[in-house]
């Protein structure tokens, strides 16, 4: 009896301990950039007579293209950005928030045109290391006539290289509360009922709220000062391993998909 009693009081204490693990979502997730599916839509620049143009950016930037500090608007990660020619086939852009560097990219087209190879240190949305990363981007649409050959539509076909940081994840769902963590210092505490909550340590990301679809789907949905600007369904596969994160990029017209393993 005693014995049993011992066993009832174990299985007791232990049951908050065994409902967090047996939740498909809880733990560390790290993205695989092999199995991501980039947006369709392409980005949209022109770069001739001194000035630089990101017609896709939201909302658009028009800055003199001297490799000066240009003040810009509307951006909640950077106040300043300074485009640099390099040469007739190379540009480098540094952007500021509030006096502080957050954003050095080279981007680099090659000898044909067709093709352009980007890498980059950002840490604009970060509280710790920046992001560091490369990629590639097809030419979709030449620009005109006389312009720099950064200039056109591109789609970006690859990323690489990135450092963890901009890769890691970790979920922890209580109850009916979902807690995320990265390693950039993000972090929310959200009910699973769709309930708006505080997004912290990211400037263009102010509120989060998240509903439970089904026992292995989650929905995610971003705003920005109230407006909804991205959403995100999560679906783990059968056996636990992996993750699908389907993204909805409402700000810029966008999707992409990307799978997260389970460290």
């Amino acid at each position: 009896m005693k014995k049993l009693l011992r066993c009832g009081l174990l299985m007791a204490m232990l049951a908050p301990v065994l409902a967090l693990a047996q939740d498909a979502f809880n733990g560390t997730w790290k993205i695989d950039l092999n199995k991501a599916e980039m947006p369709k839509k392409p980005d949209e620049y022109l770069l001739k007579d001194g000035m630089y143009h990101c017609k896709t950016c939201v909302p658009p930037i028009d800055i003199k293209a001297d490799g000066q500090d240009q003040k810009v608007t509307g951006h909640p990660y950077y106040d300043l950005a300074a485009i640099k020619i390099v040469d007739d086939h190379t540009i480098e852009e540094t952007d500021k928030k509030n006096g502080k560097v957050v954003v050095v990219a080279t981007t680099r087209i090659s000898s044909d045109g067709d093709t352009a190879s980007f890498d980059f240190t950002d840490s604009s949305a970060t509280n710790a290391d920046p992001v560091t990363g490369k990629g590639e981007a097809m030419r979709v649409a030449k620009g005109p006539s006389g312009s720099h050959a950064i200039s056109g539509s591109w789609r970006t076909t690859k990323l690489e290289n990135f450092s963890d940081n901009g890769l890691t994840f970790t979920y922890k769902i209580e109850g009916d509360t979902l807690s995320m963590t990265n390693l950039t210092g993000q972090t929310y505490t959200a009910k699973l009922d769709g309930t708006d909550a505080p997004y912290k340590g990211d400037p263009g990301t102010t509120s989060v709220s998240v509903k439970r679809i089904g026992k292995n789907v989650l929905e995610e949905t971003d705003k920005r000062d109230g407006k909804v600007i991205s959403v995100e369904h999560m679906t783990i596969a059968p056996d636990g391993k992996s993750m699908t994160i389907a993204v909805d990029d409402k700000l810029h017209g966008t999707t992409s998909q990307f799978v997260a393993k389970k460290q």
